[in-house]
């Protein structure tokens, strides 16, 4: 399942005095991703190395640079945990300001990638899911059981209405859409009426839905 950054941070590791800082950003094209490591340029500029990595768009386009550092020990192994997390539409810059001691190939990589994931650890990463908006309209009686339904199946609301009757609105991932529809009508004896808008991609972050 693919996953964003739905919001940015930074984190920062230190492996034998040298410091390693991890900024992360959402991004949506090659041309933000490279603002966004000009800007880091400008704000690190007294740092030996900026390493940069970031994939994007659908097919991805992905693009890493070692940036002084030895070949294959920044970029390429950042980018593999973005892309082996699934993550895309993000952009990754590492500062390194060097400590005076050697770290050698592999401790560069292992460095390189210790910090990107401390960083992604202070960002809100969510799972895309593909699905449609639902409104459930019911009168008052039967509203105690979809509530409970759905809490029990695990969905977040992300709204609801008191009027007349009441309206729930919630998202549905598109291969559960069946099977709420039969829940809600065999538990109010299709009273309870589903109405479904067109296909939309949502966030989630654990059980929360985050509207994109």
């Amino acid at each position: 399942m693919a996953k964003i950054v739905y919001t940015g941070g930074c984190g920062e590791i230190t492996e034998k005095k040298s410091r390693f800082i991890a900024t992360i950003k959402p991004v949506h094209s090659e041309e933000e991703a490279a603002l966004f490591f000009s800007e880091m340029k400008k704000k690190y500029w007294d740092a030996k190395h900026n390493c940069t990595a970031f994939v994007t768009g659908t097919p991805a386009v992905a693009r890493c640079s070692d940036d002084g550092e030895p070949a294959g020990t920044a970029g390429r192994p950042m980018l593999e945990i973005l892309t082996g997390d699934g993550i895309t539409d993000v952009a990754v810059n590492v500062t390194r300001y060097f400590g005076g001691v050697l770290l050698g190939t592999g401790g560069l990589v292992r460095a390189y990638q210790a910090a990107v994931k401390a960083g992604l650890e202070v960002c809100t990463v969510l799972e895309l899911v593909d699905g449609f908006p639902c409104t459930i309209r019911t009168d008052y009686n039967d509203y105690g059981k979809i509530t409970y339904l759905l809490a029990q199946e695990g969905y977040s609301l992300t709204d609801t209405v008191f009027e007349t009757d009441v309206c729930i609105k919630l998202c549905v991932p598109a291969d559960r859409k069946e099977r709420l529809t039969k829940q809600v009508t065999d538990a109010t004896g299709a009273r309870a009426k589903l109405e479904f808008g067109d296909p939309m991609r949502f966030g989630m972050e654990g059980d929360k839905v985050i509207l994109l």
